[in-house]
C-alpha cells in the first residue's frame, strides 16, 4: 500500500487490475472527460498497465495507483501522479468508475496524493489539468487547494485543458 486515508486504500498497480483497467478506460466519463486510450481488450489492459502505469513507478518512484474503498475491496478508480512532457511539474491526477462518483472518493484520494507529493517526494509545485467543461474535476481540485492557471493548449492534445496549480 502507497497511501491510506479513513476510507480509502491506494495501491500499486499490478497486470492482475487488467479487467478493472480495461472497464475504467472505456467508461463514457473517462473517454469523454481525460480520452479514449484505444484500450479495448485484456491484452491492450494489462500492456497499457506495464507501459504507462508501472513504468511510471519505475521511472519517478510515483505513477497512477489503484484506488479502492476500504469497506468495498473491490477498485473504485485511479489517483496518482503523472510526469508528462507537456507540463512544467508533476500533475496529479484522478479518475474513478461512474458508479463511484459522488462518494468524495475524488477529493479523499487527491488529498491524500497532493500531501505525499508535498511530504515524502519534496514537490514544491504540483499541478493539475482538466477538462475545461469538467465542473465537478475542477470543484475537487480547487476544494484540495489548487489555483486555476489558465487554459492551455498541450502539444499533442486534441482539446485545451483547465491548467491548475498547488
Amino acid at each position: 500500500m502507497i497511501l491510506e486515508t479513513p476510507r480509502l486504500a491506494l495501491r500499486e498497480a499490478t497486470l492482475e487490475d487488467g479487467a478493472f483497467i480495461l472497464e475504467l478506460l472505456n467508461s463514457p466519463g473517462f473517454v469523454s472527460g481525460i480520452g479514449d486510450r484505444g484500450v479495448r481488450t485484456m491484452d491492450e489492459a494489462r500492456d497499457y498497465i506495464e507501459t504507462r502505469i508501472v513504468s511510471s513507478y519505475r521511472n519517478h518512484g510515483f505513477g497512477m495507483w489503484v484506488v479502492t474503498p476500504k469497506d468495498e475491496g473491490e477498485p473504485a478508480g485511479l489517483s496518482g501522479l503523472v510526469r508528462r512532457d507537456v507540463l512544467p511539474h508533476v500533475d496529479l491526477g484522478y479518475a474513478f468508475l461512474e458508479r463511484c462518483w459522488g462518494r468524495g472518493y475524488a477529493q479523499e484520494a487527491a488529498t491524500a496524493v497532493l500531501a505525499h507529493a508535498r511530504g515524502p517526494l519534496a514537490l514544491a509545485t504540483v499541478a493539475a489539468i482538466v477538462n475545461p467543461d469538467n465542473a465537478a474535476s475542477r470543484r475537487v481540485l480547487e476544494k484540495v487547494g489548487f489555483s486555476f492557471i489558465d487554459i492551455r493548449h498541450l502539444d499533442g492534445w486534441d482539446q485545451p485543458s483547465a491548467y491548475y496549480q498547488a
